[in-house]
């Protein structure tokens, strides 16, 4: 009785990581967050130390918000796509902006080896848009709770949230694609 007892048990719990790993890097994640309408007004730093607000959504149509951590696998190999798609889409008024979730402890303080990780990749990477720390507020709740990476919503200029949004990472065509179809809803011409 206790061979199968301990057989089931090994088998159940088997189970739930087996779940838990398909659903922890690339899963969709929604629920409370889609009744978050704007990201308000929050200051935090980038990486390198320097402050960013609300602000940086002020000079481009439409900024792709990617929300990622260091050690998924998944988020970190999009990373070269997403810098050539900010690249790209930059002349039609789009920016990414990436928050990296490990660069802060589960209180909210900061993580010098998440920091010093977020570094390593945007060096590797040659990332050129601005890669930030969570604020306080979880940009007004809706980095909050957050179940799966990456996950990636949208931001008008003035801090709206819009469009859809996305979970799991993509290649480049795939993101440009999405990006396209985002900017013509925001701009009233979705097909």
């Amino acid at each position: 009785m206790k061979i199968r007892c301990g057989k089931a048990v090994a088998m159940l719990l088997a189970g739930v990581l087996c779940v838990s790993l398909l659903g922890g890097c690339g899963g969709t994640n929604s629920g409370a967050k889609a009744n978050i309408k704007s990201v308000g007004k929050f200051e935090t730093k980038d990486i390198d130390g320097n402050i960013c607000t609300e602000k940086v959504f002020e000079d481009a149509e439409l900024t792709m918000v990617n929300v990622f951590a260091t050690w998924c696998t998944p988020c970190v190999q999009e990373l070269p796509d997403l810098q050539k798609l900010s690249e790209e889409m930059a002349d039609k008024g789009v920016k990414v902006v990436g928050v990296v979730m490990d660069t802060v402890d589960e209180n909210g303080n900061s993580s010098e080896e998440g920091i010093e990780k977020a570094k390593l990749l945007q060096e590797q990477a040659q990332i050129t848009y601005p890669m930030i720390v969570p604020d306080s507020g979880y940009m007004n709740g809706r980095l909050s709770d957050m179940q799966s990476f990456p996950e990636t919503f949208f931001v008008d200029k003035d801090g709206n949230i819009v469009g859809k949004t996305y979970g799991g990472s993509a290649d480049l065509a795939e993101w440009t694609k999405v990006v396209e179809k985002e900017l013509a809803a925001l701009q009233g011409d979705a097909k």
